[in-house]
């Protein structure tokens, strides 16, 4: 519970509770490593997101192909991800490859998150692309458009307005998927709260931050979501 302590240095009271006066000395004192903390959190997720979105588009693709080969390789990779937990696959990137070549920390933890989150966009994309309807296709084709085109003009447009919500429930498990990269020592926020928790010997305090800054984050992330689909709604 919060409440006041005569020292506002110390976080946790007698009693285990947050001390309010320490948890906003704490939360002041700590902000420039949070906001560092939180730019690294903003790159590695929007840089995760944009080559998943490539990674989740192409194998959607190679799944709906009709070519063997390609299916069963979109098959496997879906199969390797889902099958192994991401803190497996970072720590395989980050310190299984060192061998073979050093990945500086942020591209091995932008790797991970990239490979691991296109696998779910991947059966997201396939799943809209699939949900729409095959004379849409047929009439693309009877215009004399190309199989290719078809999916550029029609399919695709279509899809994507209905891949909006799903998707953006992607984003937020992948903003908060990425606190698993200070597994190998990023300071992000969750490695911030680590940090700071072990120096103060506060864990309950700076986890109580962290959580903060996710929640605002996520809020934020949602209205972005929630405005973008009205939008695409309303233009239909």
């Amino acid at each position: 519970m919060f409440g006041m302590c005569a020292d506002s240095a110390h976080i946790l009271n007698l009693q285990g509770g947050i001390c309010l006066a320490g948890f906003f000395h704490a939360f002041f004192e700590s902000f420039d490593l949070f906001l560092n903390g939180l730019r690294i959190t903003l790159e590695i997720t929007v840089s995760s997101i944009f080559f998943a979105l490539i990674i989740g588009l192409l194998f959607a693709l190679f799944k709906i192909s009709g070519i063997s080969i390609l299916k069963g390789i979109a098959d496997i990779y879906v199969w390797l991800v889902r099958g192994t937990p991401l803190i497996v696959q970072i720590f395989v990137i980050y310190y299984g490859l060192v061998d073979i070549i050093m990945v500086p920390q942020f591209w091995a933890g932008t790797a991970a998150l990239s490979f691991h989150i296109g696998a779910y966009i991947t059966e997201i994309v396939r799943g809209t692309i699939q949900s729409i309807d095959k004379g849409q296709t047929e009439a693309g084709r009877s215009l004399g458009m190309t199989k290719m085109q078809t999916m550029k003009r029609i399919v695709l447009p279509q899809a994507f307005r209905r891949a909006v919500p799903p998707l953006g429930n992607q984003f937020i498990i992948a903003l908060k998927d990425s606190s698993l990269v200070s597994f190998i020592g990023m300071q992000e926020l969750f490695g911030v709260a680590n940090t700071q928790g072990s120096n103060h010997y506060a864990f309950l305090t700076y986890y109580t931050i962290v959580a903060i800054y996710y929640l605002f984050i996520v809020l934020i992330l949602t209205l972005c979501v929630n405005l973008l689909e009205k939008r695409l709604s309303e233009s239909e």
